[in-house]
């Protein structure tokens, strides 16, 4: 049995039982890491749950949670009641629904888990794990502005752009992707690019395999680059449409 593994786990949105099987095929032990990259809640039923649930295995295992942009807003309505339109168009409606199962006291039980996520995490320091993306050329911990952590696409976006036979040393290389050895994402599903396993560009691994529309959850290994995917997670929700 392999020990010490760190995996990266790609965008939930509310999928618990493909998160339930996806888990079940690591084969975990206590030795192992797990580090979610955001986007727990809005698409399938169970957002609610999910959060329960993720709060339970961290009691299990060793567990690092990034925040994304779905969790900011979820956790906004929670605190304030309110929301907009677009959040309930976007998955908002389903986590609403999935809510109004458990009772206020219940509900306030998450508010530490989601007080708690992290903007992104640096580990060895030559390996970044942050929800989408971020801007400043010398690193998120310049970054002006919090919510491009999980707000931003340029740094995907630009990672697709770069030709591949380009060196980091050349001038024209973007200075962004030569600051981590490697970068894991959510956020921006690769099913846009007709993917349904993660994508390496540059120096950046998009580990959003579209869960929340008709693509499987995913985890990468990221020593070995092993993929590990659930069935594509509509199939566990056939009555339902997921994100729209």
């Amino acid at each position: 049995m392999l020990t010490n593994r760190t995996f990266a786990i790609g965008d939930i949105h509310g999928g618990l039982k493909a998160l339930q099987q996806l888990l079940s095929e690591l084969r975990l032990t206590p030795e192992d890491h797990l580090i979610f990259l955001g986007d727990y809640v809005d698409g399938w039923s169970q957002s609610a749950e999910t959060i329960f649930f993720l709060m339970e295995l961290s009691t299990k295992y060793q567990c690092t949670f990034v925040r994304g942009n779905h969790d900011e807003l979820c956790f906004q309505w929670l605190k304030t009641k309110n929301h907009t339109d677009q959040w309930l168009i976007h998955g908002g409606q389903a986590t609403k629904d999935s809510y109004a199962k458990f009772t206020a006291k219940e509900i306030e039980t998450q508010f530490d888990f989601f007080d708690s996520l992290q903007n992104y995490v640096i580990l060895n320091e030559n390996k970044l794990f942050l929800h989408a993306g971020f801007t400043n050329l010398h690193g998120p911990h310049k970054e002006y502005f919090e919510k491009l952590f999980y707000w931003d696409r340029t740094l995907w976006e630009l990672a697709l752009s770069v030709d591949p036979k380009l060196k980091k040393d050349h001038i024209l290389y973007p200075k962004r992707l030569t600051l981590f050895d490697e970068v894991y994402i959510g956020h921006t599903p690769v099913s846009r690019i007709n993917k349904t396993t993660p994508v390496n560009a540059a120096c950046v691994w998009n580990v959003d395999t579209g869960a929340a529309f008709k693509g499987p959850l995913t985890a990468i290994d990221i020593e070995s680059k092993a993929v590990f995917q659930s069935d594509p997670v509509h199939t566990f929700y056939p009555d339902e449409r997921g994100r729209n």
